[in-house]
């Protein structure tokens, strides 16, 4: 299963019909192929990055909870625990599953009765056969409803009539990180993924080469060698002793690695927050190289970072997102005219996307602190 395109409206404080597409839509270079596109299908290419960029408070954020929403609607079959309203949100998802097109339809409703759990209404499902011939109309033509599917929990949406088994189609990890449960989580997919201790501690020596293993004795306690000395911690000592940034960074890389291994997507917002620039690009690298990124996870990111985007050769794996009374998420290449050859952060500077910094505000905030 591989997620296509979404199209959303009422979905917190986004235009309405905001459209997040994955597949790709510009010239597709033998480089592209290479690096920035995962085939899917014959001729069917969707990203193996993408990156949602503007200033602060612009939507990226939720541009990325809009995608979270629709990868668990596939995953899990249902929502629960989120921080928004359901209420009156539409969603078409359309995705790829076993050689068809699937075009899922429906409107979430919130039921104080289910806690937090959305309920699904007008659900539909339409289906129909992957042509490469007829790429031009992947999202129009041909589709045919699926009906009697069967009846489900007003709670549970009718994807699983599609795909059947629960399973992680994405995970989001969110700017704030995860405190001391980093550590616990962490070593749940150490277990979960089959991941070897060895592949920790090379995780660990890329955020602080003093640490020599860190071993989970108790959800609350562990084993830490830290310059060849042995020490007994608790969580909160642990989160206390070692940087933000080595913590983050353990459990995010070692999601980066579960989700290179097992192929499901990961989204990261901002992912530059904590981590030195580099590790960043490191981060795209990796899902970049089809000796590494080899079951095909895409790695979506926010970030305020512009000078990440010149590592792209591309623009349509690219979403500039604004914000004035709504959330616009605009496709670089759909929405503007970026030359190629042109640095992209040069454009991001200059405010050809409408994403700087209001200097009359900052020139205001200024003259006040000089009274």
């Amino acid at each position: 299963m591989k997620l296509l395109r979404v199209k959303a409206s009422h979905f917190k404080n986004c235009q309405d019909d905001t459209v997040i597409d994955l597949v790709a839509k510009s010239k597709k270079t033998t480089e592209d192929k290479e690096y920035e596109l995962q085939e899917i299908t014959e001729g069917l290419y969707v990203y193996s990055i993408g990156a949602f960029v503007g200033k602060n408070a612009s939507g990226k954020t939720t541009a990325l909870e809009l995608l979270e929403c629709c990868y668990d609607i596939l995953g899990k079959f249902s929502l629960e625990n989120k921080h928004y309203s359901y209420e009156g949100i539409k969603l078409e998802i359309i995705f790829f599953h076993e050689g068809y097109i699937y075009k899922y339809t429906t409107e979430l409703k919130a039921d104080p009765t289910l806690a937090n759990r959305a309920t699904f209404s007008n659900q539909h499902i339409y289906k129909k056969k992957y042509y490469k011939t007829k790429l031009s109309s992947l999202y129009t033509e041909d589709f045919v409803e699926q009906k009697d599917l069967g009846e489900l929990p007003e709670d549970t949406a009718s994807t699983f009539f599609v795909l059947k088994k629960k399973q992680v189609s994405a995970i989001f990890f969110g700017s704030d990180g995860m405190g001391a449960d980093t550590y616990q989580m962490a070593f749940r997919l150490l277990k979960t993924y089959h991941i070897p201790d060895e592949m920790l501690s090379a995780i660990i020596c890329i955020f602080d080469s003093n640490i020599q293993s860190i071993q989970m004795l108790d959800e609350h306690n562990y084993r830490v060698t830290i310059c060849n000395q042995e020490k007994f911690l608790s969580d909160k000592e642990l989160l206390y002793m070692l940087s933000s940034g080595t913590t983050k960074g353990i459990i995010l890389y070692t999601l980066v690695v579960a989700s290179l291994q097992q192929g499901f997507d990961l989204l990261i917002d901002e992912a530059e927050a904590h981590f030195h620039k580099t590790l960043v690009e490191n981060m795209l690298s990796l899902y970049m190289d089809k000796k590494v990124n080899r079951h095909g996870a895409t790695l979506l990111f926010s970030t305020h970072y512009c000078e990440v985007l010149d590592l792209f050769n591309r623009q349509d794996n690219i979403w500039v997102c604004q914000s004035s009374d709504k959330i616009a998420i605009k496709n670089m290449y759909e929405s503007f005219e970026v030359r190629s050859g042109l640095l992209k952060s040069k454009r991001f500077y200059n405010n050809a996307f409408q994403t700087a910094v209001n200097y009359d505000e900052l020139m205001n905030l200024k003259r006040k602190l000089m009274k």
